[in-house]
């Protein structure tokens, strides 16, 4: 929180300069219902830290995780300086009718687009954490067997709930058959014969979704090759994969956001690359390979929120780096000092004293262009013998 001082030249050589992080002042912060009690309380210790008071709405979804914050929130923080709001659509729509210092929204992008529609009104700023079709291109040399453990936590975690899971495998047909395999081993380590009987292998959040991930499971023109069994009554659907998929499928149309992995051919790394770089930037993209100029060549060659090679989700798991979207997978980032950041505003300051005035003249009428040439040498940044952090 302390000011941080910017290098001076020579007509700036008396002054402090820095930059002031304050308040932003109200923030709103709306949470989802994937990670209802994770999206709510990490953003809101970064509006905490930087000194902001903030109105919270958590997803009306997670019933019983809305309820808990609606009632431990108001016992342990100041009900002056921190709010909840429970309710719906109808509810977050009013909500939105007011002025914030900042908007913090974590879900969907037809959601988010509401968001800023509302936020325009008052030039209210936003922070987008929305998702996407998180690509996971595996190519050339590897250790299959821990790839396919890795692919397999990473995206039946949560029953695929994830906004960061690797929503498809892009990879050669002999890559394909070597990998299904180990994804069938690995399957079967983590979640037993039985996965419906698995208490680690997670439900489908409502009756709404778990019909719109079956009806995409129905539409697809692909071949299931593991799972594909679903029960209504508990919101159950298998770990399902999905081969001889085409990029018209019905699965690749939308962010699937549930435990149905759909894995598409490529003859090319370039092709992979093409095929990723034609559709939105996704949260998050992932690259398989043991071999670092493969690697290397996908990072450098797509964008994206985040990135990660040879593992899933792992990368938001570090406080040190920024996580968020880029283009339609969302704007703005936090986690960790990057969660201060966002809830803070960045004053420039300069505090001057009425020294160096032969300096200042240079700048004052009549103009020449030997003043002008002056102003200019001593307004240039020096080098660092000529820099100065601050004069206390």
């Amino acid at each position: 929180m302390q000011d941080s001082y910017v290098a001076t030249n020579l007509a700036t050589k008396l002054d402090d300069c820095f930059v002031r992080r304050e308040p932003l002042g109200v923030v709103l912060i709306i949470g989802a219902w994937n990670y209802p009690l994770q999206l709510i309380l990490s953003p809101l210790i970064g509006a905490i830290a930087a000194g902001n008071c903030a109105i919270l709405k958590p997803s009306e979804i997670s019933q019983a995780t809305e309820k808990l914050i609606a009632e431990l929130i108001p016992k342990y923080l100041s009900q002056e300086c921190y709010a909840v709001i429970c309710g719906g659509a109808e509810e977050t729509k009013t909500l939105l009718e007011n002025k914030f210092d900042h908007i913090f929204y974590t879900g969907s992008q037809s959601v988010a687009r509401c968001i800023l529609q509302a936020a325009v009104v008052h030039l209210t700023p936003v922070t987008l954490e929305l998702g996407g079709k998180c690509p996971c291109l595996i190519y050339g040399r590897l250790d299959m067997k821990a790839a396919a453990k890795r692919l397999v936590w990473a995206k039946f975690f949560n029953a695929g709930q994830s906004c960061v899971a690797p929503d498809y495998v892009l990879c050669t047909a002999e890559t394909r058959e070597m990998l299904l395999p180990f994804i069938k081993e690995a399957l079967e380590s983590f979640y037993g014969s039985e996965p419906q009987q698995s208490p680690d292998m997670g439900r489908i959040v409502t009756d709404r979704h778990w019909n719109r991930l079956v009806e995409l499971l129905k539409k697809s023109e692909g071949k299931v090759v593991i799972g594909g069994q679903s029960v209504k009554e508990t919101k159950y659907i298998a770990p399902t994969v999905v081969v001889d998929i085409k990029e018209s499928d019905a699965l690749m149309q939308e962010e699937i956001f549930g435990p149905i992995l759909p894995i598409l051919t490529i003859k090319s790394l370039d092709e992979g690359i093409n095929f990723m770089n034609e559709r939105e930037k996704p949260l998050a993209l992932y690259a398989f390979s043991d071999e670092s100029q493969v690697v290397k060549t996908v990072l450098e060659r797509t964008s994206s929120g985040g990135f990660c090679s040879n593992d899933g989700i792992a990368h938001m798991t570090l406080p040190g780096l920024p996580f968020g979207g880029v283009g339609a997978s969302g704007m703005g980032n936090y986690h960790g000092r990057w969660s201060f950041e966002t809830f803070s505003h960045k004053r420039g300051c300069m505090l001057r004293g009425w020294g160096l005035e032969r300096v200042n003249v240079l700048r004052y009428p009549p103009y020449t262009e030997s003043n002008l040439s002056w102003l200019r040498w001593a307004t240039t940044a020096k080098k660092k013998g000529w820099a100065s952090c601050s004069v206390m």
